[in-house]
Parts: C-alpha cells; structure tokens; sequence
C-alpha cells in the first residue's frame, strides 16, 4: 500500500511540476526594458519568416503569423525555457507540404491536435530528458537537409511559378524547365536579391532587421517597377472562422503518423534549441519535460483558430539571446508585436511579393548550415562522417522522420559494434607459490582462468562464444565474472550454452565474481543450480583455483599426470 500512495504521489508531483508556478514570473519586471526591447527585435525579424513559413505549407500567409502569435504566448508562459521562442518553423513547412496539398482543411487540424496531444503525453511521462542522447551527427545532418529541402522549395515562387505536387527534387526540376520555356526575370531577379541583401546585411551589421528591411524594399520597387511579381493577396485583420469541411476517416492512418512525425520534430527542435538557449548564457537551464508541456499545449491550441503545426524556432530564439533577453517577457512581447503588426500592417503586407519571402527563405536556410561542424565531423571518424551523410540524403530524397531514424539506427548500430569489440576474454596466469615447479606446471597445462570483461550481450555474444570455446587440452576452465559490466538474455545464452558444451567435452567450469544482476538472467535459464550443488560458485577467483585443484587430486588426476610426466623423463635418459 505504501509503494502504491509513493508512486501516485509521484505522478502527481510531476504532473504539478508541469504547470508553471509563481516564482517563474519573479524575475519578469528585473530586465524589462532589456526584454522588451530584444521582444521588438525579435518580432521584426519573425514576420517575414512567419509568412514565409506559411505560405511555404501550403496553408497560407494568415497560417504562419497565427501561428506566430499564439503558439508564441501559449508556449511563452507554460514552457520550461524562458528564452525560447516558437512559431512555425521550416522542419514543420517541409512536413506539411504534402499533408496540406493532399488532405482538407480539417485534416490538417486533427494532426496537429493529435500531435499536441502527443507531445503532452511525452511531458508527463518525462521523456525530455532522452533528447540528449540524440547523437549530435544526426542532429548536424538532419539540420543541412532540412536547410536543402527549404532552399529547393523555393524555387518555384522564387522564378515566379506556382507550387509542383511533387517530390522537391522533380518539382524543382519541373519548376526549372517550365521557367527555362517562359522566362520572367522579375521574380528570380526579387528573390535572389533578397537573399544577397539578407545575408550581406548579416555579415555586415547583425543588429540591423534584414530581412524585414530586404522584402519592405523589394515590395516598394516591385510596385513602383508595376513588375509581374505574384503577391501574398488578402489577408485578414481578424482570425477568421474555421473551413467548414469533413474528414473521411479512411484517411486516419495517414494522419496519425504525420502527428507521430510532427510530435518527434517538433520535441526534437524544441529541446534542441532551448539547449542552445542555454548554453549561449550563463545562468539559464530549460525543463524538457515542461518545454515539451508547453508545446504540446500550443499545438493543441493553434489549430483551433487556423494556425499550423510549430515549435521552438532556433533562428529566432538565438536573436533573442543575443538581443539581451533575459526572461519570457521577450517571447511574450514578440508575439504581441506581431498581433499588432497583423492588425495595423494587413493591407500592406497583401502586397508583399512571394518572391520575396522565397529569398528570405533561400537566405535563411543558408545561414542554417554550419559548414564548420559539418567539416569538422567529416574530418572526425567514418562512423560520423556516415552517419551525418546518410542523415542528410535521407531528409532530402526520403522524409524528415524516415531520415532521423535511419540516422540514430545507423548511429545505434556503430556503437553497438564499437561496444561489442570492446568485450574481451583473456586468459589470466595462476599463481602456485604452494607447489613445486612440476606440479605447478602441471596445474598450468590443466587449469586455465579467464577474465569476462565489458558487456556480454547479443552484440558481442558470438564472438565471445567463439573465444571461450577455443580451449584445448585442460581440464577445469575458471571464468572471472566480477568485470562484466552487463549482461542481456543473448548473452547470458551463450554464456549458458559455453558451458554445457565445455562440459560435455569433459571440462569442469567454476564461476567467480558473478554479480546478483547477472545471476538473474543465469538463473533463468537453470545454469547456475547444478553450479551451485556441485560447489562451482565462488566469490573470489582464488577460491575456485583452490577447489579446482582439489578436483584434481581428488579425482587422482596429479597423480596420474605426475606418473607420466616421470616417465617421459625416464625414457629420455640416455
């Protein structure tokens, strides 16, 4: 009864854990004026990223700026980073491109709701905490993709084309043939001046807002030039209503493992980037599990109101930290900012060309690349090197989920090969100081100790199984378990197995150093009780060469050895 009311008291502590207390808010009126200020930055630099993101899910401008505002309180005030800042980011556009193109309105509702739900249930099962074992060539990887994937997205809008359903790769190729046939130079000629001024301007002076800056000035020169450049069009000042359309459950299977891919993207991102939050500051330290709380509760709120999948956005959060914030007054002041902007700024922003948002996007996605770690984890190991290129082609010719997980697989099968070869079996020399030189020559040709160190497990247990078996003419094997790190059902069977067949050729084994842990899976399979009646149990190593040299005089053996070993001394005499 008592280890029940512990363990729900437990759930219940954690669960209080999640919610967010007063004491979080303290410290909000003590840097003000410095997060307000970095709130402001922040906002200008979102706006354009939040209608591009938008508009490149195919669910529109008005989807992406939503989105912005209220998945940036919602997760401002309920989750565990006070410097992270959330919207619609460009992992989540990538996922959305075909979930948007080929399923309604509703649909896309449902999967970010049951992503929500998804992410809510991994906060309180306190999952947070395994994002750190993602190994960071994955991580490296999937982000160069990812930045791919975006950059050739853009291409259609960027040569003034509309969105190819199909794969990026041979939508790209169709939007380049197409534009090749019919040539308009004016959005190439906006998008990729964008682009320059984005990342020009970033060289030059980083507390300059670029990007809202590049597309205020391409959208004036596109209206004063009356180019032929395709706009955002309409977007409302108030949040409409949502499409009245109906779901066909048949398309169920489809929509929950898009939720399962947006509820792992959108946990991976977000922890990643509230890590790098942190570690660009001195005294700042996220809770996963109540950032994944936070997100979850975001997504389960946005979709109501016409909003799209988000979560913790990098790009936004690292100006953020370097802006000056120091709380979540600046995540709050960025999504009022641009609730503001919507309001007052709708017509204007109409008139922004999509070219336009393609360069800030094109932009974007080449400051997401980090040259240096790609080079330097080229540079480290193969096994890094392929599992971060293998990530890569992955996210770009398959999907994100099938990339990340072909890339931890391939991470996970490398370590296990590394840690396999690092069990070894070593014989170990057997100290006779009690006996003369013939005897404790004897005693070496026929007793031989191993030492078992490392993990036995189905990884290592073949080799391992091979090593052992490879002993001849002796009569008593000593196997020192005390340095066995840990033991798996594999390898307790082939362990199990060693013996009987070591047995079965007439050669006693004796067990010493066995920990209670490794017992267990020993014990299941009913190896260690004939062991233990025939005295073959030992906690020292000494002990078991002591009883196994009893065994030999006991059965006789040294005598008999002795014998023969005098006579062949004899026969050699001259």
């Amino acid at each position: 009864m008592t280890t029940v009311r512990e363990t729900t008291a437990t759930k219940r502590r954690r669960f209080r854990q999640l919610f967010p207390e007063r004491s979080d808010y303290l410290h909000l009126g003590r840097h003000w004026h410095t997060d307000l200020l970095a709130g402001l930055t922040v906002a200008v630099v979102a706006l354009p990223l939040a209608l591009g993101f938008g508009i490149a899910s195919g669910l529109g401008a008005f989807a992406g700026l939503i989105t912005s505002i209220l998945a940036g309180v919602i997760a401002a005030l309920l989750g565990g980073s006070n410097l992270q800042v959330t919207g619609p980011t460009g992992t989540m556009a990538v996922v959305l491109v075909p979930l948007a193109a080929t399923h309604s309105h509703a649909g896309v509702m449902l999967v970010g709701i049951m992503a929500g739900l998804m992410l809510v249930a991994l906060a309180l099962t306190g999952a947070g905490r395994y994002a750190r074992y993602v190994p960071v060539p994955v991580v490296e990887g999937f982000t160069a993709g990812v930045a791919i994937v975006i950059a050739v997205q853009q291409l259609p809008p960027a040569l003034g084309l509309p969105a190819q359903n199909a794969h990026i790769l041979s939508g790209a190729w169709e939007s380049a043939r197409l534009f090749a046939a019919d040539p308009n130079w004016a959005p190439p000629a906006v998008a990729f001046g964008v682009a320059a001024a984005i990342l020009l301007g970033s060289r030059l002076h980083s507390q300059i807002p670029t990007p809202l800056l590049a597309v205020v000035v391409a959208t004036v020169a596109t209206w004063w030039a009356a180019a032929d450049v395709a706009i955002i069009g309409s977007l409302p000042r108030t949040i409409p209503a949502p499409e009245a359309d109906f779901l066909d459950f048949a398309e169920m299977p489809e929509l929950v493992a898009a939720a399962v891919a947006i509820c792992a993207l959108c946990a991976l991102e977000s922890l990643l980037s509230a890590t790098v939050a942190d570690n660009m500051t001195v005294d700042q330290h996220h809770n996963p599990d109540r950032e994944l709380f936070g997100q979850g509760v975001a997504n389960l709120v946005t979709p109501f109101f016409g909003g799209m999948p988000s979560s913790g956005a990098l790009a936004r959060t690292a100006v953020n930290v370097r802006s000056g914030a120091a709380g979540r007054l600046a995540s709050l002041t960025h999504a009022i900012v641009l609730a503001l902007m919507m309001l007052a700024l709708a017509p204007l922003v109409a008139h922004v060309p999509l070219a336009a948002l393609a360069g800030v996007l094109i932009a974007t996605s080449i400051r997401m690349i980090e040259v240096g770690s790609l080079l330097a984890l080229a540079r480290s190991t193969r096994a890094d090197a392929a599992v971060m290129w293998l990530t890569l082609v992955a996210t770009v010719a398959l999907n994100l989920v099938w990339a990340v997980a072909v890339g931890i697989a391939l991470a996970g099968l490398l370590a296990l090969g590394r840690i396999s070869r690092s069990v070894s079996v070593e014989e170990e020399p057997i100290e006779h100081e009690d006996h003369h030189d013939e005897e404790a020559a004897l005693l070496h040709e026929h007793i031989v100790a191993y030492r078992l160190e490392g993990p036995l497990f189905f990884a290592a247990a073949h080799r391992f199984l091979l090593q052992l078996l490879d002993v001849a003419d002796v009569r008593v094997v000593v196997l020192r378990m005390s340095r066995v790190s840990t033991m798996d059902a594999s390898g307790a069977t082939v362990l199990a197995d060693a013996i009987k067949r070591l047995e079965h050729r007439g050669i006693a084994v004796y067990l010493s150093g066995l920990e209670p842990v490794h017992a267990k899976p020993l014990a299941a399979l009913g190896i260690l009780e004939p062991l233990y009646q025939q005295g073959r149990l030992f906690e020292h190593t000494s002990e078991a060469i002591a009883a196994a040299r009893q065994r030999l005089k006991a059965d006789g053996l040294l005598e008999q050895l002795e014998a023969e070993a005098a006579a062949e001394v004899e026969a050699e005499r001259p």
